[in-house]
């Protein structure tokens, strides 16, 4: 099997920049994933997020999810599941406006930390999206100004965790999907593995690395790139022991950016546009009803709605 791609982001300020960078074009190409290590987030700010993350789950959310399975009576399955996941789950929004205050029974010092935390993966969402931009050959802050709207990028955290399951063969921590959005930054458990991305036809586990970010590309990026860049699908599998933390952070185009090939592709590879013209949230609103179906069908959908209406630019103010 090939190697999973491993980007040292220290490189980049050394001799060896060429080849990092022609690591990370490779994997946006081929993979749709890579893992970031030496990404300038302190391993004492990962392990405390880590611990409080647990903390909670075990403190606030823990009884919650037993219920849950109690109620469904999802113990005693005997065929596969479809409509549910294996999954723990909370969102805390960080962009336009943050909602951790809001939140209830997060102790102060968890939303103090996770206030930080998503401070540095903002930086590193968009450090990593100029690093894109070099590779694809657009000015810098392109991407950054495509996501960008009216408001600024939408930009949140899915806090999961995926406790042991008695009957993973048939109920999956999390189905089979594309993500929606721009660019996905992961803080996932180092001790158990669980997501899997399906490349070649064959479903391949994504290694769980200590204090490693993964970087996974969303559906708006395949279209800004006109599919150069691909979104892939990917799932969790849920495993009978050992409870997965999963801390997902999309950092996403804001509500009315306006999403679509970059014109500059189009002519560097005399290419027409195979990739439709939106508003980001009409995507969203189409892509809730159908997360888990394939993406193509969501394209055609968006290319159709849209030959019929002119989408005219954003003007921030």
């Amino acid at each position: 099997m090939e190697h999973f791609p491993i980007v040292d982001m220290g490189k980049l300020n050394t001799e060896e920049r060429k080849s990092t960078m022609e690591l990370i074009k490779d994997a946006c190409e081929n993979w749709g994933f890579f893992e970031c290590v030496n990404h300038g987030i302190s391993i004492e700010m990962m392990d405390t997020v880590e611990k409080l993350t647990k903390e909670h789950y075990k403190k606030c959310m823990e009884q919650r999810f037993k219920e849950m399975v109690a109620s469904k009576g999802l113990e005693g399955v005997e065929s596969e599941i479809n409509d549910l996941d294996w999954e723990s789950t909370f969102f805390l929004r960080h962009l336009p406006a943050s909602n951790i205050s809001e939140i209830p029974d997060l102790d102060d010092d968890y939303r103090k930390v996770m206030k930080e935390f998503a401070e540095k993966l903002e930086k590193l969402a968009e450090e990593l999206l100029d690093l894109l931009c070099e590779n694809l050959g657009l000015e810098k802050g392109y991407l950054k100004k495509a996501f960008y709207g009216s408001k600024g990028p939408n930009f949140g955290t899915k806090v999961s965790n995926y406790p042991p399951c008695p009957k993973p063969d048939l109920i999956k921590g999390l189905r089979a999907h594309t993500d929606a959005g721009g660019i996905i930054l992961l803080f996932q458990d180092d001790k158990v593995s669980g997501l899997q991305l399906l490349k070649d036809d064959k479903w391949i586990d994504v290694p769980p690395m200590r204090h490693s970010i993964v970087i996974n590309l969303g559906d708006q990026l395949e279209v800004i790139t006109n599919g150069k860049y691909k979104s892939v699908m990917h799932r969790v599998i849920a495993q009978t022991d050992g409870a997965r933390m999963s801390l997902a952070s999309f950092y996403n185009p804001g509500d009315d950016a306006v999403i679509s090939p970059a014109s500059t592709l189009l002519k560097e590879n005399e290419t027409s546009e195979v990739y439709p013209k939106f508003v980001f949230d009409d995507y969203m609103k189409l892509y809730m009803g159908l997360k888990f179906q394939a993406k193509e069908p969501r394209f055609e959908a968006m290319m159709k709605a849209m030959s019929s209406v002119e989408v005219g630019p954003v003007v921030s103010t």
